[in-house]
């Protein structure tokens, strides 16, 4: 199968000369564990892009790249770009509800990527960039369903986005999470998703 834009510059900066060092850290916040933090999980192609948006949103603990939504266990990042996998590269958020429901989370969704086009966001084509919904309970369901009904308002193309049960996400590697903060000035980030996430903020700035 073709590799996707992403692969490919993902291997060109992970390999050769010039290297960036990725942090070894843990990239899920503390609070994600304690009962104050609840969680919600969305794919909206590239996870880099996603993950950077979402890290801006007020009330936002903590955000994780990983994948979900296939069949195979503890998938790396290159089965999943083969598509084999089922999985989707998406995002789980730690977030407080005391801060930011996970109604508006869902409403802050649509403007992270674009949700009528299937299985592929921008130059990323494939079944693991395709738009999806991961609930947890029939609260985040409801939810992601009315959000995705009062959405459609606003594009002319049908929501192609997937609403289905989460049943596990498993984390990616670590050297995918904080992408955008821990490689601002790669080739990738500058092209692709410090456009993205200035226009992201535009629009979370309109009433």
């Amino acid at each position: 199968m073709k590799c996707t834009l992403t692969c490919l510059l993902f291997a060109a900066l992970t390999l050769g000369g010039g290297t960036k060092t990725f942090s070894q850290t843990n990239p899920m916040n503390p609070d994600a564990t304690t009962n104050l933090t609840e969680r919600a999980t969305f794919g909206g192609g590239c996870f880099w892009c996603t993950e950077a948006m979402f890290q801006t949103v007020k009330g936002v603990k903590s955000v994780t790249s990983g994948y979900a939504g296939g069949k195979t266990a503890n998938p790396t990042y290159e089965q999943v770009c083969s598509g084999a996998t089922g999985h989707a590269e998406v995002i789980q958020i730690a977030f407080d509800p005391r801060e930011v429901s996970y109604a508006h989370l869902v409403d802050v969704f649509w403007n992270a990527h674009d949700p009528t086009t299937r299985n592929a966001q921008g130059a990323d084509h494939g079944t693991q960039y395709r738009s999806i919904i991961l609930y947890e309970n029939a609260a985040q369901q409801a939810a992601a369903e009315a959000s995705r009904k009062k959405a459609q308002a606003h594009f002319a193309k049908p929501i192609v986005t997937e609403i289905a049960p989460l049943t596990k996400f498993y984390p990616a590697e670590i050297y995918h999470q904080n992408y955008f903060r821990n490689n601002g000035d790669a080739p990738y980030c500058a092209a692709v998703i410090r456009p993205k996430l200035e226009k992201f903020k535009a629009k979370e700035k309109q009433p």
